[in-house]
């Protein structure tokens, strides 16, 4: 068995690259669609050096130059078609041989897969993105990929209208590279985010992988008799706790997040919908009030509960806050998402999401994968880095 494992590990040299300021020796990431930076940053928070972030979308690239400059990071934002990209060419200038990449990561769109909407899958040029991370994995050869994609990946059409097609053909290209793909659908709400939200993570490295999801950290009943108790949910209240009264939409100035742009015809649609609750259950509501809602739109119009998580941030609506009327702030999105207080939007805050060209702020942080689950999943990765280390050198010994 040991043998096996010295086989599978000294065939990549375990890289490290000198943090800026630190002079930290750091295992290395290349991070892929990286949106506003919520995986960034929690792989960075585990001890990963980020060499280099690639997005399409302009605001979510400022956004990420103004976090690596702010922690005074050598991360190159590279604001491009990822298809444009030659992996060969960008590993010689990150100054990487073939595998000695650590880790690759990455959140490709979810629109074409997402239960919501059109799910247009494959005949989705969006869709088709996906099948970048293999492109990567095949040129850097890294010791593990990392993820992330809505459940609806899971029984996607393929070209050929079968359920579960664009899946199976995911995990058939990665084996074909060599490697042992792991997933699992995780509620971000069990590793303390104030938010019930569920996505599907691949983990995948060598053969044979060890890698273990990790055990969640807090749990909707917490059970006081257990030797080991998980924590209670995070909440909206928790979350949402000393932040001040936003600015309204004419004080707004440039890149500030915690500002309110709930139309007025908003606020008076939300009025006397109690906390925790939606507009369409309001039956004793006008009902040119609720409009054109059913009782299906229990999402639309829906204000949040301090006394449980935030329902998921979401590109196309807008959460209300629990007790005034208006629209929860980007600063609070933020908040919902697990973000550190120092992370800083840029980009545009508009009262409505629509079809824009750039992500506005709401959006950019809806997109993103909440840093607090890239954390520990990205630590669980380096404690297993480190195991295998020691049995390389036990190996060798």
């Amino acid at each position: 068995m040991v043998g096996s494992v010295e086989h599978t590990i000294t065939s990549r040299r375990f890289s490290s690259m000198n943090d800026d300021r630190a002079g930290i020796q750091r295992p290395v990431a290349l991070s892929l669609f990286s949106g506003a930076g919520g995986i960034d940053v929690g792989v960075s928070q585990a001890g990963f050096n980020i060499l280099a972030s690639i997005e399409i979308d302009h605001h979510a690239c400022e956004t990420l130059r103004n976090w690596v400059s702010c922690k005074g990071h050598s991360t190159k934002v590279i604001e491009t078609d990822i298809r444009t990209i030659d992996p060969k060419e960008l590993m010689h200038s990150l100054d990487l041989e073939v595998g000695e990449l650590d880790l690759l990561v990455g959140g490709p769109p979810c629109q074409s897969f997402s239960q919501i909407g059109k799910r247009a899958s494959l005949s989705d040029e969006r869709g088709m993105l996906l099948f970048e991370m293999i492109r990567f994995a095949e040129a850097f050869r890294p010791q593990a990929i990392l993820m992330e994609q809505v459940k609806g990946i899971l029984n996607a059409p393929d070209w050929n209208g079968k359920i579960g097609g664009v899946f199976e053909s995911f995990i058939n290209q990665i084996r074909d590279l060599g490697y042992d793909p792991k997933w699992k659908v995780l509620n971000a709400a069990d590793y303390g985010v104030p938010q019930l939200r569920h996505r599907v993570f691949f983990i995948c490295t060598l053969p044979p992988n060890g890698f273990h999801f990790p055990d969640p950290t807090h749990t909707k009943n917490p059970n006081p008799a257990e030797l080991f108790p998980l924590l209670p949910y995070a909440t909206v209240g928790e979350a949402l706790a000393g932040i001040n009264t936003p600015l309204t939409i004419r004080e707004n100035i440039a890149d500030e997040s915690h500002v309110d742009v709930t139309p007025p015809a908003d606020r008076r649609r939300i009025h006397e919908v109690p906390e925790g609750s939606y507009l369409a259950a309001q039956l004793h509501l006008p009902e040119e009030q609720r409009g054109k809602l059913t009782k299906k739109d229990t999402t639309k119009f829906r204000r949040l509960s301090r006394s449980e998580p935030s329902l998921t941030l979401r590109c196309g609506e807008m959460l209300y806050h629990p007790l005034e009327d208006r629209y929860c702030t980007p600063h609070e999105y933020l908040r919902l998402h697990g973000y550190p207080d120092d992370f800083r939007l840029i980009g545009p805050v508009r009262s409505r999401s629509g079809q824009v060209r750039n992500l506005d702020q709401h959006r950019l942080v809806a997109n993103s994968v909440p840093p607090p689950v890239a954390k520990i999943l990205a630590e669980s990765l380096l404690r297993l880095f480190e195991c295998h280390k020691s049995l390389s050198c036990l190996a060798i010994q």
